[in-house]
């Protein structure tokens, strides 16, 4: 029965693409390091996206449950999933040269 629990928890980890898991990686690691969840801005800034591409993505992981948000309030995303599933955060690579 253990063997059976860990399948369906690594199922339930797998349950978001991996551009997903990044946003999810990023507005966890975000929180943890100044406090509070990121704006959309923000996101936009660390992904190199527009800001229609963001504010999609955040629509698609709240539609499918692995965030939460307030509607009218702003940096009040919630992340639903437990830290543990989530992936580590890939940070864009810089030339050093």
């Amino acid at each position: 029965m253990n063997q059976k629990s860990g399948a369906a928890r690594s199922l339930s980890a797998q349950s978001f693409t991996d551009k997903q898991g990044q946003y999810l990686a990023f507005i966890y690691t975000y929180e943890h390091m100044f406090r509070r969840p990121p704006a959309e801005a923000d996101m936009q800034r660390h992904f190199q996206v527009s800001p229609p591409s963001v504010h999609q993505m955040i629509v698609t992981l709240e539609r499918n449950g692995l965030i939460r948000r307030q509607p009218g309030v702003a940096r009040s995303i919630q992340i639903l999933v437990a830290p543990e599933d989530l992936p580590i955060l890939d940070w864009l690579e810089i030339d050093q040269s």
